[in-house]
């Protein structure tokens, strides 16, 4: 090549247009093909030459043009589609074995429900049983390979479909059954000796079995029972009565089995799935169908509200029989907002939705796979993060409340699969990575506490209100008001009080028992309350309570428990310091103003 074609290929705008081109080089001459003579092939290269002397004498094109019509090409090109999420790197963490439940014999039922219930204190597990229904309650701590002849919680003649934990009680739980009765069980503070067989209140009124029982989320003593009797009940347990043979409302609007039920924030709409495949919002104290849908792609089995972004989430499968899920508009069941095929499996897809982080989960009766989303109020609604992958497959699920979370070590959420083919409880924390041991404001936003923010008379006379809030945080306090437990009485053994107040309280007492509180006696009152928190925030030790923290079974636990009492120990060693040298420094100021007083 002449070396006028060098320097006109050269040239060119800083899009990289050169030569005459705008956006590409200057083609180069090709070499003649073989079969040419020689003079033809001298001939097409001095062609060749003169056409690139030519181009290097022509004026240079502008180039404004080229530039900017290479930028819009690149931009219309290229849309990147990264989102930014602080939950997008959650990954699930399978518990060891020592902190498993292991020879657990797990019921057999061909039931689509979850057959598990936790709460902070207990895992209760539908189980086997000769001659009717039964289920385990197992200390939350007790891990390890269970005792083949543990007690059980038995009563029903029949086998136990459902069990669930009272959101306001965790030593209360409701189970129903097959014999078409449900029972509210008082579990027992310690440890269970032989068999449980005595129910607190039994509720008589299905006609056939009893498949579902929900707590309403912010009323206390509010049940609701679905049965194969095609009716939903409410039931209020805040009676005397030991057998209630009738409840408060009968809602029959479906005409088929009910299959699932699921309140929205402040518990005002009920949504249901049935066998007809519709979903139906409730009014659950008038008993009226607000809202019914009757799409016919998709084929509902379990539905869910979204807490308070006005959604639902069902999940079943699809015209070809592919699991799917659907995102509805509470108010608009005409049409869902999108759809999304998982996969062509035919086990169950239970939904899960955690309200604080607006995170999804989605487990697969039958495969060892948690999926995860995202969910926003925006399109794309639903955002896809990742999956937890096991070889187990799981029966049921359990799904700890929030407050029972470790948030030392930033778990969002925590499941308990129910492995049969293993007779196994495994519990998988889902945990943000983060590096900080600290506590994480940003990930543990004020969540629904264990108090009811209402009574059953009040919500059941029209009265709606959301949940009360409390703060993750070890040693908070609640953040939304709220009726107040009973204060304990200054002779409490947890809080010394001195003599001389209990006299003069004594005294005023006599003198008038009516007589409001004193200023003395307020005092007294607050200084206790003080007092009962900081001893209550000293029992939490790095986010662990001492009186419920089990003790170490393995070496390595033994060697973490080690490490962590010594770290304490020098943390408080500091304090001490900190506070002489406090004491110290006040007594340098009483010391000058002491000086300067007789001075003056």
């Amino acid at each position: 090549m002449g070396e006028g074609g060098v320097n006109g290929g050269r040239r060119g705008g800083p899009c990289g247009a050169r030569g005459r081109g705008l956006c590409g080089p200057l083609p180069r001459p090709q070499a003649p093909p073989a079969r040419l003579r020689g003079e033809e092939a001298a001939a097409l290269g001095t062609g060749t030459r003169r056409e690139a002397r030519s181009a290097e004498q022509e004026p240079e094109p502008d180039t404004t043009a080229a530039t900017t019509t290479c930028a819009a090409v690149i931009k219309m090109s290229w849309h990147p589609q990264y989102r930014s999420s602080k939950f997008r790197h959650v990954f699930g963490k399978p518990a060891t074995k020592e902190h498993c439940y292991d020879s657990v014999p797990i019921t057999q039922s061909v039931h689509d429900n979850h057959f598990c219930a936790v709460n902070p204190h207990f895992i209760a597990v539908v189980t086997e049983c000769a001659g009717g229904g039964a289920f385990l309650v197992i200390p939350l701590h007790q891990t390890g390979k269970l005792d083949p002849h543990y007690p059980k919680v038995c009563g029903h003649k029949g086998n136990v479909l459902d069990i669930k934990w009272n959101p306001f009680d965790d030593f209360e739980i409701a189970s129903c059954s097959e014999d078409a009765t449900i029972k509210i069980w008082d579990i027992p503070k310690q440890l269970l000796t032989r068999n449980f067989t005595a129910c607190r209140k039994e509720l008589v009124g299905h006609s056939r079995r009893v498949g579902l029982v929900e707590w309403h989320p912010t009323a206390a003593n509010i049940l609701f029972s679905a049965g194969y009797d095609y009716k939903v009940m409410v039931w209020n347990l805040d009676t005397k009565e030991s057998v209630i043979m009738s409840p408060v409302k009968t809602i029959d609007c479906h005409q088929d089995v009910i299959l699932s039920m699921s309140f929205n924030t402040n518990g005002s709409l009920l949504a249901t799935t049935c066998k007809d495949r519709k979903i139906r919002v409730l009014d659950p104290r008038a008993g009226t169908v607000l809202q019914e849908a009757s799409y016919k792609g998709h084929r509902a089995n379990k539905v869910l509200f979204l807490g308070n972004l006005n959604k639902l989430l069902s999940t079943g499968t699809s015209r070809w029989n592919n699991r799917q899920m659907a995102l509805w508009d509470q108010d608009d069941l005409s049409v869902p907002l999108t759809e999304e095929d998982l996969d062509g499996s035919s086990g169950v897809l239970f939904p899960f939705y955690d309200a604080d982080t607006n995170m999804l989960y989605i487990v697969g009766k039958g495969d060892g796979n948690i999926r995860y989303y995202e969910v926003s109020a925006d399109k794309p609604h639903l955002n896809y993060l990742t999956e937890y992958r096991s070889s187990h497959p799981q029966k049921g699920i359990g799904v700890m409340p929030k407050r029972g979370l470790d948030v030392s070590s930033c778990e969002i959420f925590r499941f308990y699969k129910l492995i049969t083919t293993k007779c196994l409880i495994e519990p998988v924390s889902m945990i943000v990575p983060r590096r900080s041991e600290s506590y994480q404001e940003d990930i543990y936003p004020p969540t629904a506490g264990a108090q009811p923010s209402l009574t059953a008379r009040e919500w059941l006379s029209g009265m709606s209100k959301g949940p009360i809030l409390v703060s993750l945080r070890p040693g908070s306090e609640l953040l939304s008001p709220g009726p107040l437990p009973p204060e304990r009485p200054l002779s409490d053994p947890m809080v010394p009080a001195s003599p001389q107040l209990l006299n003069q309280t004594g005294k005023l007492f006599a003198e008038d028992g009516r007589r409001p509180l004193s200023l003395q006696e307020e005092k007294a009152s607050r200084w206790a309350a003080e007092h009962r928190l900081e001893e209550k925030k000293t029992w939490l030790t790095n986010g662990f309570d001492i009186f419920e923290c089990p003790p170490p079974k393995t070496e390595n636990e033994l060697l973490q428990m080690f490490y962590r009492q010594q770290e304490e120990i020098r943390r408080l060693r500091e304090l001490v310091t900190q506070r002489e040298v406090q004491a110290k420094q006040l007594e340098l100021e009483i010391k000058n103003l002491r000086m300067s007083s007789q001075w003056f």
